[in-house]
C-alpha cells in the first residue's frame, strides 16, 4: 500500500468517527436510532451513492465486523448470568424458540404459497431467523431502555442466532433432500460451528474468569479484555465456528465466574463504539441499493411474513413463558434488525444450491437493506411505546 493511500485511509477513518459523533448528536435529538443514521451514511457514501471511499478502507470491513460483532457478542453474554436465567430463563428461552420456528414456517410456507420453490422457500425461511444483535443492542442503549424487558430482549438475542444456525442446518438437509438422496454434511457442519465455538468459549472464558481484574484498576483491564475478544475472535474465524457463540460463551462464563469484578464487561463497553461505528457505516457502504428494484412481489412478500411471523412468534413464546401480557407485542417488532448473520447463511445456501444462487443473494441483501434501516427504528419505537403504556 503506497503512501498516498494509506493516507487515504486514515483520512477515511476520521472521517467515519466523526461521521459516528455526528450521528449520535442526530439521534440524540430525534426519533431516528444512531445505527439507521450510520446506515445511512454509508449508503450515500459507498457504492450505491456517492462511491467516496477508497476501496482500501472497504476491504477493512470483514475484519472490523468482526471483532465489533465479537464484542457485541461477549457483552450479550453478560445478559445470560445465572441470576438472569432463574428471573428470565423461561422466557428467554420459549421466545427464542418459538420466534425461530414461527419465523421459518410463517416465511416458507407463505413464499411457497406464492410460487417459490419448496427448496428455496424452506432456505429463505430459515435465512429469516437471522438477527442483528448490533443493531438491537445500540438501539436499546440510545433509547436508554431499562427494567425487565431489555433483560428479555438481550437474552433472547443472545441465543437466537445459536437456534438460527441450527434451524438453517437443518433446512440445508431437507432441501437438499427434494433433489436427491439426503446429506448429512450440513449437519455436520453445524455441529462443528455451534459445539466447536461452545468449546472454543470456554477454553478462553474459563482462565479469563480466573486471571482478568487481578492487576490494578483501568487501563490493564482494557488490555486484558481486548486480549480476550480478538483471541476468542481470530481463533473462531480460523477454524471455522462461530465467533457470535464463541463470544458470547466467553462472555457468561466471566460474568458467572469472575465474583471479584466487572471491569472486563465494563472495559469492552467503553470501547466497542468505535469499532461499531465503522462496522455501520462500511455494512451500509457495502449494500447494493440496485438489488431492491428486483425484488418485486418475493421481496414484498418476504418482508411482510418476516415481520408478522417475529410478531406471531413473540407473542406466542410470550404467552407460553408467561411473560407480562403488556410486553408479548411488542418483542417481535424488537427483533426486526438483520444483517451479517444471514447474508453469510445466503452465501452459504448459494454455494450449496447455485441454480438458486441469484434469488437466495439478491433476496437476502436486499431484504437486510430494509430491515437494518427499520429494524433499529422498530427497537426504539417498541421500547418507547412500551415505557408509553405502562406511565
Amino acid at each position: 500500500m503506497s503512501g498516498m493511500d494509506q493516507g487515504l485511509v486514515l483520512i477515511t477513518l476520521g472521517a467515519l468517527f466523526l461521521a459516528g459523533l455526528a450521528a449520535d448528536a442526530v439521534g440524540r435529538h430525534t426519533l431516528l436510532p444512531r445505527v439507521t443514521l450510520l446506515l445511512g451514511c454509508g449508503i450515500v457514501v459507498g457504492g450505491s451513492g456517492l462511491d467516496l471511499l477508497p476501496q482500501e478502507a472497504e476491504r477493512l470491513y470483514d475484519i472490523i465486523s468482526i471483532v465489533a460483532l465479537t464484542m457485541v457478542a461477549f457483552l450479550l453474554g453478560n445478559a445470560l448470568t445465572l441470576q438472569t436465567l432463574r428471573r428470565h430463563g423461561r422466557e428467554i428461552l420459549t421466545v427464542s424458540v418459538l420466534i425461530v420456528l414461527s419465523t421459518v414456517a410463517i416465511v416458507a410456507l407463505g413464499l411457497w404459497l406464492i410460487g417459490v420453490p419448496a427448496p428455496v422457500a424452506l432456505l429463505l425461511g430459515a435465512i429469516a431467523t437471522a438477527t442483528d444483535p448490533a443493531a438491537t443492542q445500540d438501539a436499546l442503549r440510545q433509547a436508554r431502555a431499562r427494567g425487565e424487558f431489555p433483560k428479555l430482549l438481550r437474552g433472547i438475542v443472545a441465543i437466537d442466532d445459536a437456534w438460527g444456525v441450527l434451524a438453517f442446518s437443518i433446512a440445508a438437509v431437507i432441501a437438499a433432500s427434494f433433489g436427491g438422496p439426503l446429506e448429512l454434511a450440513h449437519l455436520t457442519r453445524a455441529a462443528w460451528e455451534i459445539g466447536g465455538a461452545l468449546l472454543l468459549g470456554a477454553f478462553f472464558g474459563l482462565p479469563a474468569a480466573y486471571l482478568t481484574g487481578r492487576l490494578a484498576q483501568g487501563e490493564p483491564q482494557l488490555t486484558e479484555a481486548l486480549g480476550i475478544v480478538f483471541l476468542t475472535a481470530g481463533v473462531a474465524v480460523w477454524i471455522d465456528v462461530s465467533y457470535l457463540i464463541a463470544g458470547m460463551v466467553a462472555g457468561a462464563i466471566i460474568a458467572n465466574l469472575a465474583r471479584h469484578h466487572e471491569h472486563a464487561f465494563h472495559e469492552i463497553e467503553h470501547i466497542h463504539w468505535p469499532f461499531l461505528i465503522l462496522f455501520f457505516v462500511l455494512a451500509g457502504a457495502s449494500l447494493n441499493l440496485d438489488v431492491l428494484a428486483d425484488l418485486g412481489l418475493i421481496g414484498g412478500a418476504f418482508v411482510v411474513l418476516r415481520i408478522v411471523s417475529r410478531v406471531a412468534g413473540g407473542w406466542l413464546g410470550g404467552a407460553i413463558g408467561a411473560v407480562p401480557a403488556l410486553q408479548r407485542p411488542f418483542i417481535g417488532m424488537a427483533l426486526l434488525p438483520q444483517a451479517g448473520v444471514a447474508v453469510g447463511m445466503a452465501l452459504i445456501a448459494a454455494q450449496d444450491f447455485p441454480e438458486y444462487r441469484d434469488l437466495l443473494l439478491s433476496l437476502t441483501i436486499g431484504t437486510t437493506v430494509i430491515f437494518e434501516i427499520l429494524g433499529p427504528i422498530a427497537v426504539v419505537w417498541s421500547v418507547r411505546r412500551l415505557d408509553a403504556h405502562r406511565g
